[in-house]
C-alpha cells in the first residue's frame, strides 16, 4: 500500500486492505495443510500435543506476521523524511511480535479453558485461519504506518 496521505480514514481503508489481501493468502495457504484431515480441533488439552491445532498454528501465524508485515508497511509507506528502519521501526516490529504473541497464546489459553477441545471442519478452519491472518494484517499495517507518520 502507498500511503501519500494522513487521514485517518486513508490508513484505515489502507489496513482493510492489506488485511483482506492476508486472510485470503493465509487462508489458502492453511486450506493446502488441513484440505486432508476430517475434524481440526480449535485447541487440545495438551501443551506437548503433537496434533495440529487452529489455535497452535495461528500463534506462529500470528507472530511472523506481525514482524514481516511491520516491514512491509514501513517499506511500501511513501512519505518524505521516513524515519530510519533500525532502531524505531525494527522496535515497534519487535513491539507487534510479541503483543501478537500475547494476544494468540492468551486466547487460546481462555479459548481451551471455556470452550474445551472442540473439533471443527478444515473449511472452518481455513476460514477462521484466514480471519486471524487478516485481523493480525490489518491491525499491525494501521499501528506502523500510523507511527511512521507521528511527527
Amino acid at each position: 500500500m502507498t500511503t501519500t496521505s494522513t487521514s485517518l480514514s486513508e490508513l484505515k481503508k489502507s489496513a482493510f486492505i492489506a488485511g483482506g489481501f492476508n486472510a485470503v493468502i493465509n487462508g489458502i495457504i492453511n486450506w493446502f495443510s488441513v484440505k486432508d484431515l476430517d475434524k481440526v480441533l480449535v485447541s487440545d488439552n495438551l501443551i506437548s500435543s503433537t496434533e495440529h491445532t487452529l489455535l497452535s498454528g495461528a500463534v506462529p501465524l500470528a507472530v511472523s506476521l506481525a514482524f514481516i508485515l511491520s516491514g512491509v508497511a514501513y517499506l511500501t509507506t511513501k512519505i518524505p523524511n521516513k524515519p530510519s528502519y533500525f532502531p524505531k521501526i525494527f522496535w515497534l516490529s519487535m513491539k507487534h511480535t510479541f503483543m501478537a504473541f500475547g494476544i494468540a497464546v492468551t486466547f487460546g489459553v481462555m479459548w481451551q479453558r471455556w470452550m474445551g477441545s472442540i473439533e471443527i471442519s478444515p473449511i472452518l478452519a481455513t476460514v477462521c485461519t484466514g480471519l486471524i491472518a487478516g485481523i493480525v494484517a490489518g491491525i499491525v499495517n494501521y499501528l506502523t504506518v500510523k507511527e511512521i507518520l507521528k511527527k
